[in-house]
């Protein structure tokens, strides 16, 4: 294919003859990574008569490209960028702009300094990587979700894969999610009662910008997961952190003015605790005693691998005033970015006007693709089969963790894909991670899971989802000897 004759245009304010302005352009395009070596260059009669000018001064630019190696004919074909083209060029190439914009002025708001949770986007080339959330390609049942993905691209799938919904959702996601997912977790929902969503960050904002502003109050566990501080700072509500202890959130700490309580009872982010029964029903009736909405993020239900997983806060929920976080990315891939809300309709009515202002739906393919692979038992398949490898990954790390003489904060009693790990006291757990690279180990520092006020140092956390078995001792022994020499 070739270079579109729409990629070219001349400066009216550029000097020399047209023959040199041409060059210039398809030089600059060349140097500038625009025109990569091997693409063909439009034909001397398309570009002329895009340009406005004679064929003839094409062919002229053309020949002496050819001559200094910028570009190469191939008889009839054309002209095509040379394999040899040079990596500098031969005229003076036009200053770069100048920008002269006060963007602190300019700028309203700034989101980018609330970001408290990174991770690197080289973190795959650790040998020893214990990082959290991100896919096990060894894992992942490739060849079912492209057949899945090509289901979704057949004719009879074209509706679904190119039609704007509007506000609405794939009704066969829906109805697997209301009829399969839901049930598992004790949760009863009609159609019009739950709205597929970019991830479960993106159902934590929407509830958010629903639900708080500016003189409400929200109360979320300390430590916590970092993204839900921030879409909260966004909010400009109040925010109260409450410390968690082996139980989860103690509900006798929450305030008397919240009007939001987020909690991660079945797997809490990031200590693994799991609310026993009894809290769970008294965080209920705490909230409804302040007549509080409780948004319940059930991450990782699926990774209960050790014991069957305790019941959603939702399935308890007698009052319609838990909304429900649910999320196929950390099962399947991050990358997929596909959750869910559940809620009472007038909520949900919200969400989808809220959704379909800024994002209209996801895309319809990803929709029909997740519902084709979860309808054919293909996930639950790939989930079995996590869970199997997560078990044996888990007890060679605990193993490992105690030979060594490392201290567990806490660990899951259902499972889960990681432990939370406190060092010895004084430590600095970033010092520690920024020194395990050296031996190729990658760990997670705590820092950012706590409210900025006495935040601890010595925390981390360590995954087990990314990393084979076969490497876990090694990586544990070098964790060991950094703490030793920290």
């Amino acid at each position: 294919m070739a270079i579109p004759v729409e990629s070219f245009f001349l400066n009216p304010d550029k000097q020399g003859t047209l023959q040199s302005r041409i060059q210039q352009i398809v030089a600059q395009g060349i140097l500038s990574g625009r025109f990569q070596k091997g693409e063909k260059l439009p034909s001397s009669r398309k570009l002329a008569d895009h340009l406005g000018v004679s064929r003839i001064t094409i062919t002229l630019a053309y020949t002496e490209l050819l001559a200094n190696d910028y570009l190469t004919s191939r008889g009839r074909s054309g002209y095509y960028v040379s394999e040899g083209a040079p990596d500098a060029p031969t005229f003076a190439q036009d200053m770069q702009r100048s920008e002269t914009v006060d963007w602190n002025r300019a700028i309203s708001t700034k989101f980018s300094e609330t970001m408290t949770l990174q991770k690197p986007a080289d973190w795959a080339k650790y040998k020893y990587c214990f990082i959290y959330g991100q896919t096990d390609p060894t894992l992942f049942d490739h060849a079912n979700w492209r057949l899945c993905a090509h289901q979704a691209l057949g004719a009879k799938n074209f509706a679904p894969l190119t039609a704007d919904y509007f506000d609405q959702d794939d009704p066969e996601l829906v109805e697997f999610i209301a009829r399969h997912t839901l049930p598992r977790r004790g949760i009863l929902a009609g159609e019009n009662e739950i709205l597929v969503t970019l991830g479960a960050q993106n159902a934590l904002w929407l509830a958010t910008q629903i639900l708080l502003g500016k003189g409400r109050s929200a109360v979320i566990e300390n430590p916590c997961y970092p993204a839900l501080r921030d879409i909260l700072a966004h909010s400009r509500c109040g925010v109260v952190p409450i410390d968690v202890d082996d139980d989860g959130m103690p509900p006798e700490q929450i305030p008397d003015d919240t009007n939001v309580i987020f909690s991660t009872p079945s797997h809490q982010c990031p200590t693994t605790a799991t609310m026993p029964m009894t809290r769970r029903k008294a965080l209920l009736a705490r909230a409804k005693e302040l007549d509080a909405i409780i948004v319940e993020d059930d991450y990782e239900f699926e990774m209960s691998f050790l014991a069957a997983p305790s019941p959603s806060l939702k399935s308890l929920d007698q009052d319609g005033r838990v909304i429900y976080v649910g999320s196929f990315s950390k099962s399947l891939f991050p990358g997929l970015r596909l959750g869910y809300l559940v809620g009472s309709q007038p909520f949900i009515k919200e969400a989808r006007a809220l959704r379909a202002s800024i994002l209209r739906h996801p895309p319809g393919h990803i929709q029909r693709t997740a519902a084709y692979f979860l309808s054919l038992g293909h996930y639950d398949a790939m989930v079995k089969r996590l869970a199997t490898t997560y078990r044996n990954r888990r007890a060679v790390m605990e193993s490992a963790i105690l030979k060594h003489e490392l201290q567990i904060a806490g660990k899951g009693a259902h499972g889960g894909s990681s432990f939370w790990m406190r060092a010895p006291n004084g430590t600095d757990t970033q010092d520690l991670a920024e020194k395990l690279r050296s031996s190729s180990t990658f760990i997670e520092p705590g820092q950012s899971f706590f409210s900025e006020e006495h935040k601890p140092t010595d925390y981390y956390r360590i995954a087990y989802s990314s990393i084979p078995a076969s490497l876990i001792e090694q990586g544990i022994a070098n964790i060991a000897d950094a703490v030793k020499k920290v």
